[in-house]
């Protein structure tokens, strides 16, 4: 799997290949569903499959003070994209440059030129280029002028409805994360390195990993039932508290994981922390005492629902 700059010509044996273009963000079913057609096309054909995507997100781009919202970093698409079968993810830094850029110079410049295309395969509602000028119709018109073969892939429905990253970032919200997990077919997942903190849980038996939410979206903050995967590969179990940690002065947004059966140094590690289940929203307790029993209840609950 290569990583490749949108902005440059693509390397020669990945020519010619046919491009699944998008953002991706969440990699849900309905992005599966471009990105499957694309593969199965490209592998139809002989050719190379692809998967174009931006960085940062255009909504950052134009509005930089939005609230987090991104469902999986880069690193995580990459991961997600070459286990779907694709031979290179193309990165388009999304920048004021390409935010100027027009539809028409989108396709001649940066998919006809720099990626040599032999086709493009996007959502049904894509668009693209200065004040989103460009959609599906105008990229299979001028795509053919080009010599390439655009087409699209219509919504794909769950429980009657779209599934889309917006119906996504809903339910981790309302602190339905299985909800979600249907959707992205994976539940969602924060990627992170482990960070030193008060070590206050340690002290009371509960030493916890501490991870910073960076710019994911903050799913409802609350107690979690969790997986974790360790950079050597390593799958662990606990419960986390994802929140602001109201019975400790000041308050501190974090992720941190308790592990079950685990001892072990993660510091400076990257682990990428999944929300299996919600247990119970953020609480203030009287005391280490209250806190500390409570912590016992949700990890015991913790670990009915993770080995059920």
């Amino acid at each position: 799997m290569e990583r490749l700059d949108g902005g440059s010509a693509v390397p020669s044996h990945l020519a010619g290949g046919i491009v699944a273009l998008g953002n991706f963000d969440g990699f849900h079913l309905g992005h599966q569903a471009v990105v499957g057609r694309a593969v199965a096309r490209a592998r139809a054909e002989g050719r190379p499959a692809l998967v174009a995507t931006f960085d940062p997100h255009p909504v950052r781009h134009f509005r930089p003070d939005a609230p987090p919202f991104r469902l999986t970093t880069l690193d995580q698409r990459e991961r997600l994209f070459a286990a779907a079968g694709v031979d290179a993810m193309v990165v388009f830094p999304f920048d004021a440059a390409l935010a100027a850029l027009s539809a028409e110079a989108f396709i001649a410049e940066r998919l006809h030129a720099n990626l040599a295309v032999a086709g493009v395969v996007t959502g049904e509602d894509f668009t693209f280029g200065h004040r989103k000028s460009g959609d599906v119709r105008l990229l299979a018109a001028r795509g053919r002028a080009h010599g390439f073969v655009a087409e699209t892939v219509g919504a794909v429905t769950l429980d009657g409805e779209p599934v889309s990253s917006t119906r996504i970032r809903t339910l981790l919200c309302d602190g339905d994360p299985r909800g979600a997990a249907r959707l992205l077919t994976r539940p969602f997942a924060i990627e992170g390195l482990v960070q030193h903190g008060d070590k206050l849980g340690r002290t009371i038996g509960y030493p916890t990993a501490n991870v910073d939410m960076g710019k994911y979206l903050r799913p409802a903050y609350g107690i979690y039932a969790v997986t974790a995967r360790l950079a050597d590969g390593r799958l662990l179990k606990g419960a986390a508290n994802l929140g602001i940690r109201p019975t400790f002065d000041p308050p501190k947004e974090l992720l941190e994981p308790y592990f079950f059966d685990f001892s072990g140094d993660l510091y400076g590690q990257s682990i990428e922390v999944a929300l299996i289940d919600y247990l119970r929203p953020e609480a203030k307790f009287d005391g280490l005492d209250a806190l500390t029993a409570q912590m016992e209840r949700d990890c015991a609950r913790a670990r009915v629902l993770l080995d059920a």
